[in-house]
């Protein structure tokens, strides 16, 4: 299970960065166990590597790295950056669960500086909304931390960075390759497109499904497969 799933592209050509959030409660086929289910259990079903094969699948590319973050390498990625500045994109002010499950972040909506826990908070609020709306929001705070990790005044704390979330991340890039990403994003911030998935709530089994529309996949896909080169 998981609180985002989120896929990336780079283009080192064009400087270009395409992200997508899959809404967590995507019906789709899981290769794994060869039947559909909720994105969100592939995980749960065989780990990581299921995860990725099923995201293949279902845009028909390849996926080279994963990186997988909890909530305190989240949160520590945040803080060593000295926190990020993001659109607070919410309808009213709340009380949102913190990483401890304990609701004492308090958000109020617009532009504004938040720190590891808040940014947390509202990457991960739903109830509002929808799991769409949430999407955006994870993905206004990916472009947020870009923004902030390109900055002058950042570019000294990588070592910080990776010091801090060491511990709770894990991934199958090399350190070699992990400096590329940094160098990457240190010539400046790229043109970062965001992506989304349409689709339509089911309910007809008895249990939620987002039930994602099949000309939306297929238009992603190859959004996707032109970012790649493909």
């Amino acid at each position: 299970r998981s609180d985002a799933l989120i896929l990336a592209t780079l283009n080192n050509e064009s400087k270009t960065v395409k992200i997508l959030s899959i809404p967590r409660d995507s019906y789709v086929y899981i290769p794994y166990v060869g039947h559909n289910d909720k994105i969100t259990h592939a995980h749960a079903f065989g780990g990581t590597l299921a995860t990725i094969e099923t995201v293949e699948e279902l845009f028909d590319i390849p996926v080279d790295y994963y990186v997988r973050m909890n909530f305190n390498a989240f949160i520590d990625v945040v803080d060593s950056l000295g926190g990020i500045d993001v659109d607070v994109d919410i309808p009213y002010a709340f009380y949102e669960r913190d990483e401890n499950d304990k609701k004492t972040i308090y958000l109020e909506p617009g532009y504004q500086h938040l720190n590891g826990s808040e940014a947390l908070a509202l990457a991960r609020t739903r109830k509002h909304d929808s799991d769409i709306m949430r999407g955006k929001r994870q993905q206004d705070i990916i472009k947020a931390i870009a923004q902030k990790a390109t900055s002058v005044t950042s570019i000294t704390k990588y070592d910080d960075v990776i010091d801090a979330i060491s511990n709770n991340m894990k991934t199958d890039m090399t350190f070699s390759e992990m400096k590329t990403f940094i160098n990457y994003f240190s010539e400046g911030v790229p043109a970062i497109e965001s992506l989304s998935l349409e689709g339509s709530d089911d309910t007809s089994s008895g249990t939620y499904y987002y039930q994602l529309n099949e000309e939306s996949i297929n238009e992603i896909s190859q959004i996707l497969k032109g970012s790649l080169g493909l």
